[in-house]
């Protein structure tokens, strides 16, 4: 602990507030509240903790905190501020899936769309929908059933759906304005659960179509019936009083936390949402925050009512919500809580082991990674790898890992401009020049690792435009290959040095992970470049030579070959301009002659 942290771990106030921890680069890595700002922030840095959250403290080199009046004004500004500086710590709120909805629109040809967006625009929305398919089924089903809207064809223009009574918008008389509304409020009282009186119906006109002898439109009403059957089937009921809710209920251990959500629409359980992610604070103000961050900060429409189990400050969301919050104790309602928690205990359970394999693979293959070194934690790493054949089109590539995964939208490519020939260290020298000046220049993050798909010569060049040239002191290492092009060494130091790995280790694998992700994505580059040259012709550079009259030529004489072979009379009777013509026969002389 620093003196800094020290000094204002002594001044803390009793209040509750948020709390802001930064790591060595100013940079806001964890947001969170408490009660009381003095007990929790002192927490992290005294007593037992588990070897995540040791992992943050670590990172923390300062602190800042904002007093708040109230608890609910912390989870608000708790919220506001993950918004704001999206701390790389703080991953239940980062998730922003959204569910979707069915929707009637508001038009004068209403149409029935899966949307992920609600929006106050006078539309009808039905769900939410966690799993997608089902959303599509049903839309599938009642597209079927009901023939609204399915393209934009003006009145009298038949669309496919048209001829198969599925579309009556584009037809000579469309439905009147009374008959859309009857439409649409059949289409409303079958997605509230009246499903029941639809297949009465269907199955009213299965019988009169089969007394008719029209078996086919039958079998067609008797298909339409199954679909219906097997899209209802998803939907199990849950109670019968119509109310929609959402249930929640949470298992926690070894500073990881599971939330199950029940969707309750309309008295049927739809469907659920599991999110499993790391906490730091205590486990009921985590819940809590989690359950805000789902309707304020990802903008889930919230329901009637909201189920919790004990012990949960019901007032704290009642009034952060500005919904029914309860907490049964009795009942149908009581045993979908339990439910919601049994289901989150044995997800927990289920994912515990592939969370602890996958940690073991990214962050602490970099700790021990950073040990080896015996440099810090280097959470933020670059790799470098040049790319050419025989010096054309050289190319280098750098691809960025960021607490063991690969951050791809921080990739970058790099056309090199001022090297002749296969200099790879010449090579190297430009593209660390080029990716540093800028990061210096736009105040980008630094790396606290720099790797090199080379041996020596390139680690000395790197180095060389690093601490010279930029004045940086950057840790710098170099990935030596085998014969087979296959990870063999790391290389570190100065003089440089061998690093021992066991190439059973997964920081091994991890740094093998990176060597062939950087040469993938080098390569990659490379073979684009190369690609778009290989359609590149001579007469390309010839003026009033476009892209047609090329094709008629190539089509003509076959090949350049044959072309340079061509009188100026032969052109011209191609419908070749005369000027063109002699600027063609010119351009690819004087190819000749210097070849």
């Amino acid at each position: 602990m620093n003196e800094t942290i020290r000094e204002k771990l002594a001044v803390l106030p009793t209040q509750p507030g948020c709390y802001l921890m930064k790591d060595k680069h100013g940079t806001v890595i964890y947001v969170g509240k408490s009660k009381l700002l003095r007990n929790r922030v002192r927490s992290y840095f005294t007593g037992a903790n588990d070897q995540k959250t040791q992992r943050l403290v670590r990172e923390i080199k300062d602190f800042e905190y904002i007093v708040t009046s109230s608890e609910i004004e912390a989870l608000i500004l708790e919220m506001n501020l993950i918004k704001k500086y999206d701390p790389k710590y703080n991953v239940l709120l980062k998730d922003d899936k959204s569910y979707p909805f069915l929707k009637i629109t508001n038009e004068r040809h209403p149409r029935l769309i899966v949307t992920r967006k609600v929006k106050k625009d006078r539309g009808k929305y039905f769900g939410p929908y966690p799993n997608v398919l089902a959303a599509r089924e049903t839309k599938k089903l009642l597209d079927r059933l009901y023939p609204l809207r399915k393209c934009k064809n003006p009145k009298g223009r038949h669309c496919l759906y048209y001829h198969m009574n599925q579309c009556l918008a584009c037809s000579e008389n469309p439905p009147s304005r009374e008959e859309y509304q009857k439409i649409v409020q059949e289409m409303t009282s079958f997605l509230n659960g009246g499903h029941n009186q639809i297949k009465k119906d269907l199955t009213e006109k299965m019988y009169d179509a089969s007394e008719s002898l029209n078996f086919e439109r039958a079998k067609e009403i008797r298909d339409l019936i199954e679909h219906l059957e097997s899209v209802m089937e998803q939907q199990k009921m849950t109670m019968n009083d119509n109310v929609d809710r959402d249930v929640f209920h949470y298992s926690y251990d070894k500073g990881w936390m599971c939330v199950q959500v029940f969707f309750i629409r309309q008295g049927k359980l739809i469907e659920r949402d599991v999110s499993l992610f790391p906490f730091f604070d205590d486990a009921q103000e985590t819940f809590l925050s989690f359950i805000g961050s789902f309707y304020l900060h990802h903008h889930h429409p919230k329901p009637k009512q909201v189920l919790v189990p004990i012990p949960t400050d019901v007032e704290l969301l009642k009034k952060l919500l500005e919904v029914d919050v309860h907490i049964p104790m009795r009942g149908r309602k009581k045993e979908l809580v339990e439910l919601a928690g049994k289901n989150a205990e044995i997800a927990l359970k289920e994912k515990f082991t592939l969370i602890e394999r996958n940690e073991e693979r990214t962050i602490k293959a970099v700790e021990r990674l950073g040990e080896k070194l015996e440099i810090e934690t280097p959470h933020r790493i670059e790799a470098f790898d040049n790319s050419n054949i025989q010096g054309t089109d050289p190319v280098s590539a750098m691809v960025v890992f960021i607490d063991g995964k690969p951050a791809k939208k921080e990739y970058r490519k790099y056309k090199i401009k001022n090297v002749e020939g296969p200099d790879d260290y010449e090579t190297m020298r430009e593209v660390i020049r080029r990716r540093y000046t800028r990061v210096l220049k736009e105040h980008l993050p630094l790396p606290d690792l720099i790797m090199v798909d080379g041996a020596k010569g390139q680690m000395s060049a790197a180095i060389d435009v690093l601490e010279n040239e930029l004045g940086l002191d950057i840790p710098l290492c170099g990935l030596a290959k085998d014969d087979k092009h296959r990870t063999s060494e790391l290389l570190y130091g100065e003089p440089v040095q061998v690093v021992s790995l066991d190439r059973r280790s997964q920081e091994f694998y991890f740094i093998q992970r990176i060597q062939d992700e950087v040469h993938r994505f080098a390569i990659t580059f490379h073979r684009q470049l190369r690609g778009k040259g290989a359609f590149h012709s001579e007469l390309d550079k010839i003026d009033g030579v476009g892209a047609q009259r090329k094709k008629l030529l190539l089509t003509h004489f076959r090949s350049i070959t044959e072309l340079k072979k061509a009188t100026k009379e032969e052109l011209i009777r191609l419908g070749i301009p005369n000027p063109v013509a002699e600027n063609i026969i010119s351009q690819l002389k004087s190819k000749i002659q210097n070849d």
